[in-house]
């Protein structure tokens, strides 16, 4: 397989560190340019919100444009971004230095995708996509243990001087040693749009959406709730940080086995219920600190585990749109993250950070609900000149 593959995985693995970079240092963020934590978790949903937006409309604005050269327009743009954030003096200039970034992140993680599937023959394809999303997949739970670990250390905006750093190198990698790409034709926005209206596909990518809203309910604020719980400090925290994302790792090669063994649905509905058991069970687990990390891993590794078998889900359920599941459910996931952290943030503002595991799982018993009728469900699938039953 083309070594390239590597390359452009580092630079998903990149974007996708972004986004919850600052979730373990929302605090020292807060402290820093005086907002309530609540505020500066609108930073995460901003930045997961514009995401799912923007990917799909970016990519069609720009489905004319060679692929190397559009790959390089939006690392500058990233680059940008993450400067801004670095020098920003005030909460309002790193806002925007976080819409630049999520924008030009997104359309970058698809164009690995793209590119990925372009230098590789055509029976390393599907293994050459599979790792640049292990890229992304990797970077959303050991983001945030790096940015706390680089936080506590050196102030929130180191987090941010090592992105531009490696955005510079990625930069370089593509300048050097990319080809040129020829663009295809895009598929138009309200072609995906319409692929909604099969209801099986519906139901399943609100099913991912609910998933992450209700992990990033509590994920997004760990910090503090650590912290207000069980009275850790910042060396423990970055631990606790380290131990959730190795978990999630693994959590999405069980989910894989799983699903290939068990099958997607089975798969989707027990990782689901054990999801939810152990998010409504942590709050009762933090006067024994042992069995808030045996608890903590479970939630961990089944936030993660469902990715692969929903993947394969939504590819049995419409196999002639699978190209646009996948990119439907990136945005849903996104979404999902951004919905989560503002439920998260207001939680935290009106209430307090002991409720947000409680208010999470009760996404995840409604994400539970709309999977079995996404699974019961026959529904139509609207196709370009017609419609197919599924």
């Amino acid at each position: 397989m083309d070594k390239r593959v590597y390359l452009l995985t580092i630079v998903s693995f990149i974007v996708g560190m972004v986004e919850l970079i600052i979730g373990g240092i929302l605090d020292i963020v807060a402290k820093d340019l005086e907002v309530s934590i609540g505020q500066a978790g609108l930073l995460i949903t901003i930045f997961s919100l514009v995401y799912a937006i923007s990917a799909p409309i970016l990519l069609v604005l720009t489905s004319a444009v060679e692929r190397k050269r559009l790959t390089l327009l939006a690392l500058l743009v990233f680059l940008l971004g993450n400067v801004l954030a670095v020098i920003s003096p005030s909460y309002s200039i790193l806002l925007i230095a976080r819409i630049i970034a999520a924008a030009s992140g997104s359309l970058l993680v698809v164009l690995c995708v793209t590119m990925a599937s372009n230098i590789v023959s055509q029976e390393y394809r599907g293994r050459a996509i599979g790792i640049v999303f292990m890229g992304v997949s990797g970077s959303l739970v050991l983001g945030v243990p790096i940015g706390l670990m680089l936080g506590n250390a050196f102030g929130w905006r180191a987090p941010f001087i090592l992105i531009t750093f490696l955005t510079v190198l990625s930069i370089a990698g593509v300048y050097f040693f990319m080809g040129k790409i020829d663009p295809k034709p895009a598929i138009p926005l309200k072609r995906q749009l319409a692929t909604l209206k099969n209801r099986k596909i519906l139901f399943a990518q609100l099913t991912a959406f609910l998933f992450l809203a209700g992990h990033l309910t509590l994920y997004g604020y760990l910090t503090p709730f650590l912290k207000t719980t069980l009275g850790l400090d910042g060396t423990w925290v970055s631990i606790v940080y380290l131990i959730f994302g190795v978990a999630a790792v693994f959590g999405g090669g069980i989910g894989g086995t799983l699903a290939d063994r068990f099958g997607s649905k089975s798969t989707i509905l027990s990782v689901t219920v054990v999801f939810g058991l152990s998010i409504f069970t942590i709050p009762h687990t933090t006067a024994i600190f042992p069995l808030f990390l045996f608890v903590m891993i479970v939630w961990s590794m089944m936030s993660w585990a469902i990715t692969p078998a929903m993947q394969s889900y939504l590819i049995e359920a419409s196999p002639e749109t699978s190209d646009i599941q996948q990119s439907l459910n990136n945005s849903a996931l996104h979404f999902g993250i951004a919905f989560g952290s503002l439920i998260g943030g207001i939680v935290i503002e009106h209430a307090t950070v002991e409720l947000n595991p409680t208010v999470g799982g009760l996404f995840i018993i409604v994400a539970l609900g709309t999977a079995l009728f996404s699974m019961t469900s026959e529904g139509t699938l609207l196709k370009k000149y017609g419609k197919t039953r599924v």
